[in-house]
């Protein structure tokens, strides 16, 4: 119970106060430069055409994310695409998965895809900062859902720390599966389908880059 307040809190005030997921937002809207100061930001008409790397993106603040900065986790994510009513009981309990798992993990989305692809990285600067990134289709629909918690899972079972790489896969799918169904989203139909097309693709390639054995967990995907 404890956790689904955190998240509904989270949820309410990215809605609310940042203005994702359909709410009017108290987010500050930047003004624009008057004529001569372009120079200051890069110069020129040049500036005037930049577009922002990740669209509208949004940061919870240390001191009104509450429990979510308590581990040191600070989440982005640009801004949901249009045309989705967040106002749907069935699209809040996915929005909800969104930014439970954004603050549960420190994770940044650079941009939402219209594929259903996706992508997770992880930087580690000279001073020591590690960046968490994922791309991912927006979740609206169980397979696009288990997508995003796919990416979700490299990192939260560690990126580039199980190997061989199809293992990894096979573990973040897993993680994604088992979120889903803890929280009564469908996992068969297009999910599975999906699941079980990655893996064999996962374990082709693995194939062909000359694996001499199969970890246990895959060898099913193999056939």
């Amino acid at each position: 119970m404890a956790l689904m307040s955190l998240v509904q809190l989270l949820f309410d005030f990215a809605r609310e106060q940042l203005g994702l997921f359909g709410g009017s937002g108290g987010r500050r809207v930047a003004k624009r430069p008057r004529r001569g100061e372009a120079s200051r930001a890069g110069g020129g008409a040049a500036a005037k055409r930049r577009r922002p790397a990740v669209g509208v993106a949004v940061a919870i603040a240390s001191d009104v994310a509450l429990d979510a900065t308590s581990a040191g986790t600070v989440w982005r994510m640009a801004k949901p695409p249009r045309g989705i009513d967040h106002e749907r009981p069935s699209q809040r309990r996915y929005d909800a998965v969104v930014v439970e798992m954004l603050a549960k993990y420190g994770l940044s989305v650079k941009r939402w895809r219209n594929s259903l692809s996706g992508v997770a990285v992880q930087r580690t600067y000279r001073d020591g900062r590690v960046e968490r990134t994922i791309e991912s289709p927006y979740p609206t629909s169980p397979l696009r859902l288990a997508i995003f918690l796919h990416e979700v899972g490299h990192h939260a079972i560690g990126l580039g720390v199980h190997k061989p790489r199809c293992l990894e896969e096979y573990l973040a799918w897993r993680y994604a599966i088992d979120r889903m169904e803890e929280r009564g989203f469908p996992t068969q139909g297009s999910v599975a389908r999906r699941f079980d097309r990655s893996m064999r693709y996962a374990v082709a390639k693995s194939t062909r880059r000359g694996i001499r054995a199969l970890p246990a967990e895959v060898a099913a995907f193999a056939a």
